[in-house]
C-alpha cells in the first residue's frame, strides 16, 4: 500500500492516489469528510478555516461504496482558488506579461519555514513557489488518506484515538484519561474545544491561546495517538528499515512543524532505572501473553507486542507570526520583517487529528504489506489467525 499527494495551498485542487487497498472494503465520502472537518476544527484556528470547507470527491477505485482493488483517487477542491487564479494560474504567462508583475510575489523568507532553503534548492526567486507546497494545507490529503486507512483498521477491529496532552507548557493530568477506554476517551476529546481529555487543563489551554493571539504570537504542544487491537508481530527486528517504531516515528515527524516523537513513557526513560522501564510479561488463558505495564508503548524490538501503541509528537509553535521576525530580502539582501500570511495562534488540536490519521495510515500499510490482502475478508481472516497464534504460542 502506498500513496501520493499533489496540490498547492492556493491551487485549484488537492489530490491523493492510494494504491494497494484490498477490494470489498467500505469507503464513503461521508467517512472522509468527517475527518476533514475535525482537522479544520479546534480552538485557535485562523480565518482560512472559515474560507475553506473541505469536502472530498472520490473519483476512482470505488463503486457503490466498495473498493475495487484498483487505485483510489481522492480530490478536495480549494474554494479560495477563485481569488488566486491569476497568482497561481496553471497556463503559461502571456507573451507580453512580465513575470515580475505577478501579484503577491514573495522575496522575504519567513524564519522557521521552508521558504529560503526551498528557494535555494529549486532555484525559485519567487518564494511563493516553495510555501504553496510546503504549507500545512497538504495535510488535508494526509487526513483524507488516513480516513481511508482508519476504515480499513476498523474492519480489522483496530481502534485509533488522538488527543492533546500539552499546549504552551500546560500539561493535561494523565490520571484523568489513562484508564479510559478508546470510546470513553474519544467522547471526552470530541467534546473539548482543544481536543483535550482533561477539562481543567483545557480551560487553561484556551486562555493561553487567547493570550498568544493578543500578543501576535503562537503556541506549540504535544499530541498523543493511541491504537488498540493491533496484532503482535507487525514490523521486524531483522533489518533497520523494517522496524515498526522507526516507521511510526518517520510518519509522525513528516507532519508539518513536528520536531520530536516518543513512545510509551518516552524521554522519561532517561530518568528511571531499567526495572522501572521495561514491561513484565504475563500470560492468562483468557488473554494469552500480555504486558503488566505499557511503558514501552506497545513496541519491542521493532515489532508490535499486541499491547496498545502509544506514540506522542511535539509540535513547535507555528512560525508565521503577526509580530513577524526579522528576515532578509533575497533580491536586495536588506533586512526586513518577514512576510505575513494567514496564521493560527495554535494549531495543536488540528495537528492531533493529522497525527491520528498519519499513524493509522502507517499501521494500515504495515498490515497490508505483511498479510495477503486482495480482499478485506481475506485480510481480516489472516489478522485474526495471527491473533490466535500469538495467544496460543
Amino acid at each position: 500500500m502506498r500513496f501520493f499527494t499533489a496540490g498547492e495551498s492556493h491551487g485549484p485542487k488537492l489530490t491523493a492516489i492510494i494504491e494497494g487497498l484490498p477490494a470489498q472494503m467500505t469507503i464513503t465520502s461521508e467517512m472522509i469528510d468527517k475527518q476533514l472537518k475535525r482537522r479544520q476544527g479546534g480552538y485557535g484556528r485562523g480565518r482560512r478555516m472559515q474560507i475553506e470547507k473541505d469536502l472530498v470527491e472520490i473519483s476512482a477505485g470505488v463503486r457503490h461504496g466498495k473498493t475495487l482493488g484498483s487505485p483510489v483517487a481522492l480530490t478536495v477542491t480549494n474554494d479560495d482558488w477563485k481569488h488566486w487564479t491569476k497568482v497561481m494560474g496553471i497556463e503559461p504567462l502571456a507573451e507580453d506579461m512580465n513575470p515580475e508583475d505577478i501579484k503577491r510575489q514573495i522575496t522575504r523568507p519567513r524564519p522557521g519555514h521552508a521558504d529560503l532553503v526551498g528557494g535555494i534548492k529549486y532555484s525559485h526567486r519567487d518564494l511563493r513557489n516553495v510555501l504553496e507546497r510546503s504549507s500545512a494545507r497538504e495535510t488535508t490529503m494526509r487526513v483524507a488518506i488516513g480516513a481511508v486507512a482508519m476504515q480499513l483498521l476498523k474492519e480489522l477491529d483496530i481502534q485509533t484515538i488522538a488527543h492533546v496532552t500539552e499546549i504552551g507548557g500546560i500539561v493535561a493530568d494523565r490520571t484523568t484519561y489513562e484508564n479510559l477506554s478508546v470510546e470513553e476517551l474519544r467522547e471526552k476529546v470530541e467534546a473539548s474545544p482543544v481536543y483535550c481529555a482533561d477539562d481543567a487543563a483545557a480551560e487553561k489551554m484556551m486562555q493561553a491561546i487567547d493570550e498568544a493571539k493578543e500578543r501576535g504570537d503562537t503556541l506549540g504542544g504535544v499530541v498523543e495517538v493511541v491504537i488498540t487491537g493491533v496484532p503482535a508481530g507487525l514490523g521486524s527486528y531483522v533489518h533497520y528499515d523494517r522496524k515498526m517504531d522507526g516507521k511510526l516515528a518517520q510518519a509522525m515527524m513528516s507532519i508539518n512543524a513536528f520536531k520530536g516523537v516518543e513512545f510509551g513513557i518516552g524521554f522519561e526513560m532517561a530518568k528511571r532505572w531499567g526495572s522501572e522501564v521495561h514491561d513484565e510479561i504475563a500470560w492468562s488463558e483468557e488473554r494469552g501473553y500480555y504486558r503488566k505495564s505499557n511503558r514501552l508503548g506497545g513496541l519491542e524490538g521493532g515489532m508490535t507486542t499486541g499491547m496498545p501503541i502509544v506514540v506522542r509528537g511535539v509540535m513547535k509553535p507555528i512560525p508565521t507570526l503577526y509580530k513577524p521576525l526579522e528576515s532578509v530580502d533575497i533580491d536586495t539582501k536588506e533586512p526586513f520583517v518577514a512576510t505575513i500570511e494567514r496564521s493560527d495562534p495554535c494549531a495543536v488540536p488540528a495537528a492531533s487529528v493529522v497525527a491520528e490519521n498519519v499513524i493509522a495510515t502507517e499501521i494500515a500499510k504495515a498490515i497490508v504489506e505483511q498479510y495477503h490482502s486482495d480482499t478485506i475478508g481475506e485480510l481480516a481472516a489472516q489478522v485474526n489467525a495471527m491473533r490466535a497464534k500469538a495467544k496460543e504460542f
